[in-house]
């Protein structure tokens, strides 16, 4: 489904619930299937706990699935970090049923709406929301050649939008790019973070790591992910977490560079010079107090 081009929406992005991180690094996927799972999840480490409904759980246990999730979000949140829940494909006969069970649900802190393709599909699975006072913060997940085509029209497709990002196992087989191959993926990778970036989101995550057996390829591959702008990353097994957090945090070096600029321009506005002669301007202030808060994290 074609989404038509369409002007950029205001949008603000809503703040993290209460005692959440300033900012996300870690999001952790767990069968909605699996509710012994979930709780272990919430006392994880993690930032977010993604509660699966699509690829992690089998045909026969979607029902369950739905049904357990709602259980856990009937009451409020149900642990110490927010709760989002990937809901089945769009184009398919689940999501309507997911979306209308779960977006009332005082314990759900975000949607995430897997292998959206433009802005028109986005506005319609919102319009499956029983009341406009329940839309939750909605999470493009961009999977296919056309997704990745729309990624600014989905980025600012609805209020809710918090967020887009890259689903790479979908996109490598629609792209033909063999595992393992980053280079074909490139182009998807820079218009999913420009699109946020000029929607005013925050820079998307990386998508997962598959082999969880693999730390050191996992923190090769964050630091390529930090390099290029994305920010944290979904993980699929616990022992992602740290390295994950590890390797998007600021140095110390960057720290104390990010404190020096924060510092000047308390007293200077506009663009400012430090003491070594370099001039900054507000968008690197910003970028520091974002360090800094990253560097505030737990």
């Amino acid at each position: 489904m074609k989404s038509s081009p369409a002007a950029p929406a205001a949008h603000t992005t809503a703040a993290p619930p209460s005692g959440a991180p300033a900012t996300w690094l870690t999001w952790l996927y767990v069968p909605g299937d699996r509710p012994e799972v979930v709780a272990k999840a919430l006392h994880s480490g993690t930032d977010v706990v993604l509660v699966d409904l699509e690829d992690a759980v089998a045909p026969e246990r979607k029902a369950y699935a739905r049904a357990a999730t709602a259980e856990l979000l009937a009451d409020g949140p149900p642990g110490p970090v927010p709760v989002h829940v990937r809901v089945n494909a769009l184009d398919g006969p689940l999501a309507e049923g997911d979306i209308r069970t779960l977006a009332p649900l005082p314990g759900l802190a975000g949607l995430r709406l897997p292998k959206v393709t433009g802005a028109d599909q986005l506005r319609h699975a919102v319009g499956w929301v029983p009341s406009a006072d329940d839309v939750p913060p909605l999470y493009a997940l961009l999977e296919s050649a056309l997704g990745v085509e729309y990624a600014f029209e989905i980025a600012t497709g609805h209020p809710a939008v918090d967020g887009i990002a890259l689903g790479e196992a979908d996109l490598r087989a629609d792209l033909g790019v063999p595992s393992g191959s980053a280079g074909g993926l490139e182009y998807a990778r820079g218009r999913a973070l420009v699109a946020a970036r000029a929607a005013g989101l925050a820079p998307p995550p990386q998508s997962v790591y598959p082999d969880v057996r693999d730390t050191e390829g996992l923190a090769r591959d964050c630091a390529a992910g930090r390099a290029r702008g994305f920010l944290g990353r979904t993980a699929i097994h616990p022992r992602q977490l740290p390295v994950i957090e590890e390797a998007y945090r600021p140095s110390a070096q960057e720290v104390a560079a990010a404190e020096e600029i924060v510092t000047a321009a308390v007293t200077e506005a506009g663009a400012l010079a430090l003491p070594d002669g370099r001039f900054v301007d507000p968008a690197v202030v910003a970028g520091a107090r974002r360090t800094l808060s990253l560097a505030r994290r737990r």
